[in-house]
């Protein structure tokens, strides 16, 4: 499939996935391959999501993603600001534009932090909230599964040719 001057082998998302709302503007970075982007969203609070390389393979990404602003403690720290469908909007997006420049990648993973009382449980709340979102936009030709407190994106062994 053809994608400006990018050959992206197997799509990521469903040839008709859109967003349900409209994603916040994206701050991509200066070099189209690179790993670090940034939004603001409506109320103020600027996110990064940077893509990182796992050690045993280049083609495997994690995708972290957090808050920047120094109002919250840490970077995992809990917004509740009403924004949740448009942030995951918006990295959703991201992770798209980051797939068409990186269309050899085989594998994404990430996982949300655990709100306090949802400490000891297996799965946070969050993790939950982005496979259900994964499952609803990831390409057939992709498997998706949740392993512990993370979600995992991969091509299947048959689709790393294409």
């Amino acid at each position: 499939m053809e994608n400006g001057n990018h050959t992206v082998l197997t799509p990521l998302f469903r040839e008709d996935y859109a967003p349900a709302v409209p994603p916040y503007a994206i701050e991509a970075p200066e070099i189209p391959s690179g790993s670090t982007y940034y939004f603001t969203s409506g109320s103020g609070l600027r996110y990064e999501v940077l893509f990182a390389k796992k050690r045993n393979n280049y083609l495997e990404n994690i995708v972290n993603f957090s808050v920047l602003n120094d109002e919250f403690e840490d970077e995992y720290s809990e917004t509740n600001r009403g924004e949740i469908y448009r942030v995951i909007a918006t990295v959703a997006e991201i992770i798209r534009i980051y797939h068409i420049h990186h269309s050899y990648s085989i594998s994404y993973e990430f996982s949300g932090e655990f709100k306090d009382k949802n400490m000891g449980k297996d799965v946070s709340i969050r993790t939950l909230v982005y496979f259900r979102m994964a499952e609803k936009i990831i390409h057939p030709s992709w498997n998706l599964m949740l392993e512990g407190n993370r979600v995992v994106a991969f091509k299947s062994r048959l689709n790393h040719g294409q």
